[in-house]
């Protein structure tokens, strides 16, 4: 027993905010940006949250699989930048949505947590205990960057990607999914400090901190390694996948990835240009952009992958 993707969906902030818009509040450029990443603008939030983005995006997944919420077993969202510690954003989805038969979690995997929902959603199936999935990666990942730090704060968006998945006995899929966190702190994002009845610390929490280097080192050698085991599990030669959709941190590492895996660049799609890194919803996103233009024909062997803070990462196999 394994899954097949019904349908996907997607939500961008109407607000765009361009290198040069960046510019004019901070000592950077466009040139500074695009020359070291390949982002050109994000989509920032003026007014939807976390949860609203994540039903959106829910919405047309479902629109697009032919499902009814009432239909779904469970509802899987990933983020780490949620609107509440509880409910948890997959609760506020389900109640938006009137999924009254689902069960709800969230999980933070940060970048990879596309990924550790699609293995989630594949091992309840293999289970017996789910059907029909909706699976959320979703991030305001505009509201815990440090706006005075330009090193990070320019790679960052905000956004929603979602899919619905239904179990099938045809369907292969092949996952890899790994953790490292010994080496969790080149990537770090604050939570409440212990303050109570007899421990005092108000000062501010630290918001997104980054190693750029060490971060970049650690995805470029893991994305060959990681891919290579799912292909091997699946007994499918590089030369069979038509695309490889990769988590959007940066060019450089795709393109870093790409050479390392020897396969052309034109394999790996990308929509970093616009959307910059939007943490768990990269790949869901740029996942419905390829499906709505038509790119994907049923048979296409795709490979999905994903790294990031934990340190975490995952490959996904399938077959549309």
């Amino acid at each position: 027993m394994a899954i097949r993707i019904l349908g996907t969906g997607s939500f961008l902030p109407e607000k765009s905010v361009t290198n040069d818009e960046l510019a004019q509040v901070m000592d950077t450029s466009d040139e500074w940006i695009s020359s070291r990443t390949g982002i050109r603008s994000r989509h920032i939030s003026v007014g939807d949250t976390t949860s609203s983005m994540a039903v959106k995006a829910a919405k047309k997944a479902l629109e697009d699989g032919g499902v009814k919420p009432e239909e779904l077993d469970h509802i899987f969202v990933a983020t780490v930048s949620g609107d509440h510690a509880t409910p948890s954003t997959s609760c506020e989805v389900q109640k938006a949505l009137g999924a009254v038969n689902a069960s709800c979690m969230d999980m933070n995997a940060a970048c990879s947590g596309f990924i550790y929902a699609l293995n989630t959603a594949m091992a309840y199936a293999k289970a017996g205990m789910g059907n029909k999935m909706l699976l959320i990666g979703v991030e305001t990942l505009s509201k815990i960057v440090d706006w005075s730090d330009r090193s990070t704060c320019v790679l960052f968006g905000d956004g929603a990607g979602s899919v619905v998945v239904e179990a099938d006995p045809s369907k292969e899929i092949y996952i890899d999914t790994g953790s490292d966190g010994v080496r969790g702190d080149v990537l770090t994002c604050e939570e409440r400090h212990l303050n109570n009845l007899l421990v005092k610390d108000e000062s501010p929490m630290k918001q997104v901190e980054m190693d750029g280097q060490e971060v970049f080192k650690f995805a470029v050698r893991i994305i060959p390694k990681s891919v290579g085991k799912v292909l091997k599990a699946a007994g499918v030669d590089k030369s069979e996948i038509k695309y490889y959709i990769l988590h959007q941190a940066n060019y450089r590492i795709i393109e870093a990835a790409a050479k390392r895996l020897k396969e052309p660049l034109e394999k790996f799609p990308m929509n970093i240009d616009h959307c910059a890194n939007t943490s768990s919803a990269t790949i869901p996103i740029l996942l419905d952009e390829i499906h709505r233009d038509g790119k994907l024909q049923h048979g296409d062997k795709i490979v999905m992958s994903g790294f990031g803070g934990g340190l975490t990462w995952g490959s996904v196999y399938l077959e549309w």
